[in-house]
């Protein structure tokens, strides 16, 4: 699977560890940065960067990160099309595909375990969106509101 990968200083180690990672796992990888350490980078420069490069890659899955993964979850939600999940376990990543179909997992660096970590993003890139008439629906409407601001009917 390909995978674009970009997050900030709080989260560098992290995201070097996840690189080597991804790439052993057999995917192939896009490194939006930073590609050095810099302790007053700023996360949108590189979070955009890999959130436009996944809405324009059919297919393919993202991995922003940040301290927390918070401003990088909504900072990838800005980008039109794309559905950012921050997730800080395996199970909410795996709900976060099957439910939402998400396309980009926000993870903080400062929020788990290495190994928790690349447990996430293992389940992340492995489950499928269910594609259930609900869940499809509930997306449908997110999509509506973002395309034009058509706002769900009240029940």
């Amino acid at each position: 699977m390909r995978v674009h990968i970009g997050g900030d200083h709080a989260a560098f180690e992290l995201h070097q560890e996840l690189l080597t990672f991804l790439a052993a796992e057999g995917h192939e990888v896009t490194d939006h940065g930073p590609l050095e350490y810099d302790a007053v980078d700023d996360y949108p420069v590189y979070v955009l960067r890999a959130a436009e490069a996944v809405a324009s890659d059919p297919g393919s899955r993202g991995i922003v990160l940040g301290g927390s993964g918070n401003g990088e979850q909504m900072a990838a939600n800005k980008v039109a099309g794309i559905r950012a999940a921050l997730c800080y376990n395996a199970e909410l990543a795996r709900l976060a595909r099957e439910h939402n179909d998400a396309q980009v997992l926000s993870m903080g660096g400062r929020m788990q375990s290495l190994a928790e970590a690349k447990e996430m993003v293992q389940v992340f890139l492995a489950t499928e969106f269910t594609g259930e008439d609900r869940h499809q629906r509930r997306i449908d409407m997110v999509s509506a509101y973002e395309s034009d601001g058509t706002l769900p009917p009240l029940p």
